[in-house]
């Protein structure tokens, strides 16, 4: 079967009858059978794709097939599909069917899409290697003794080995692009706001987002505009009509903004920072400006991020008691214990740190100490995010400060782990969008993504800076 890395190839050989969706999906199905062993899905859903790609086939047939006709995508384990189970990589939803349909998954339903199954992710979205899910750690299909990064990183292993076309993650503090980064994929996290979370199992409500992870930027802004627009049954969407986004047009000029401390932190890998600072004298070199700018709140992001998300966590996870649906300690004997063996027996170790974590910053003598601070930090960061984006047209740093790690190398140092977050929280706390573009590989082979950050509601033009990236190191 050809490789195809957009979903205008797909459609243009399904419109010529070079290929049918039901090939497709066998393709697809074959990988996964081949590559099991990186324990990318938790669940296949083989038989519905295959009658799935029937229906689609007889509309290409028709000629009223919809945009995503042919594209075969994965999706995460913590977005609602009626009639399907939906864990979130958790023990405490064992056995749990959703009741609906996510907005965003409904979207792509509309446009033809076909979802082969759902992916292997940190337990509640919380983790940056995917070693926290209760169904074992995904590997990285480019080396299987490394992590895929998380916390989406079945999604986006699902998509680097050929498992599905594309997928669908979702991004708390950089759990789209980190696995984007890992594996080599384009990987964006839109403006709060933007992509309805209706459907969405929460972590931190105030944080998460929606978001693609494709072969291409071409279907990254595809999947990115069909899912957006405002859906009533989320308050915190943006009431702007639904986005129209034209190709990726790389501008003659622009105007990109380097933190100074992403190429001089301790923890960066020398190749990181050797690529990123020959891309910025690439930059420069075709006449565009590149300035360096101090970020002294850098070091505070990542735990004021943490302060914020586990008490958001705290809050949306106290519903899973083992009293209306999920696991059910079987030791449990009156109310009290129904929720403490429960919730002990149900939830992994990273998810009860956060939870005890969140609780202790909530706590009324601990409040304004922890959590109070932690939101006058969130503001000055979206602030000083304006200032900088004022004078700039995208801040340009690495996404991650080395590449995809060794399984079990941060397990056992949970705030060495909460450090990969280092370089995507800034876009979580600010609300703001951000892509992971995949520019380079190291001498081991490993991708290495770059990060573009933008400015609130301008996807266009943070997609037309990824396009000049694109074009510049191609």
């Amino acid at each position: 079967m050809k490789h195809y890395t957009r979903i205008q190839d797909i459609r243009q050989d399904l419109e010529a009858g070079l290929i049918s969706c039901a090939q497709l999906v066998e393709h697809y199905l074959e990988r996964e059978q081949a590559n099991r062993h990186l324990n990318a899905f938790v669940e296949v859903w083989a038989d519905e794709a295959r009658a799935r790609a029937a229906e689609v086939d007889a509309k290409v047939q028709a000629g009223t097939a919809g945009r995503l006709a042919g594209a075969v995508i994965a999706l995460k384990d913590n977005l609602s599909y009626e009639g399907h189970k939906v864990s979130n990589s958790s023990r405490i939803l064992e056995g749990y069917e959703a009741l609906f349909t996510a907005t965003s998954v409904e979207r792509l339903l509309q446009e033809d899409a076909i979802f082969i199954g759902r992916t292997n992710c940190d337990e509640f979205a919380m983790g940056a290697s995917n070693e926290n899910s209760a169904f074992g750690p995904v590997k990285n299909a480019a080396d299987s003794t490394r992590v895929p990064g998380g916390s989406s990183g079945g999604s986006a292993v699902a998509v680097q080995a050929g498992m599905a076309h594309a997928s669908l993650g979702t991004d708390t503090g950089g759990s789209i692009r980190q696995p984007a980064a890992f594996t080599g994929l384009f990987g964006s996290k839109p403006t709060y706001g933007l992509i309805s979370r209706w459907g969405l199992l929460a972590y931190a409500s105030s944080f998460d987002q929606v978001g693609p992870l494709t072969q291409s930027l071409e279907d990254n802004i595809l999947l990115t505009e069909i899912m957006a627009g405002p859906d009533g049954k989320d308050a915190s969407m943006s009431q702007a009509p639904a986005p129209n986004y034209r190709p990726a047009q790389a501008p003659s000029k622009a105007r990109f903004a380097v933190m100074r401390q992403a190429l001089e932190h301790e923890g960066m890998d020398a190749e990181v920072v050797a690529h990123t600072k020959a891309l910025m004298a690439q930059l420069e070199a075709a006449g565009h400006e590149v300035s360096i700018f101090d970020f002294p709140l850098l070091d505070a992001m990542v735990p004021t991020y943490y302060v914020l998300t586990t008490a958001e966590a705290s809050s949306n996870l106290s519903r899973y008691s083992g009293m209306m649906y999920g696991y059910r300690s079987p030791n449990a004997t009156d109310l009290e214990s129904t929720y403490t063996l429960s919730r002990t027996e149900g939830f992994g170790a990273e998810v009860k740190r956060r939870i005890m974590l969140g609780t202790f910053v909530l706590s009324s003598d601990q409040y304004d100490a922890y959590y109070n601070k932690a939101q006058q930090v969130r503001a000055v960061i979206r602030q000083q995010t304006d200032e900088i984006l004022a004078s700039a047209d995208a801040i340009l740093i690495p996404t991650t400060s080395t590449p995809a790690f060794e399984l079990g190398e941060k397990s056992k140092d949970p705030v060495a782990m909460y450090l990969a977050d280092l370089f995507t929280v800034q876009a979580n706390l600010a609300g703001n969008p951000a892509i992971s573009i995949p520019l380079f590989k190291n001498e081991q082979g490993l991708p290495i993504g770059m990060q573009l950050l933008g400015k609130r509601g301008e996807e266009q033009s943070l997609f037309d800076l990824s396009q000049l990236l694109v074009e510049t190191v191609s």
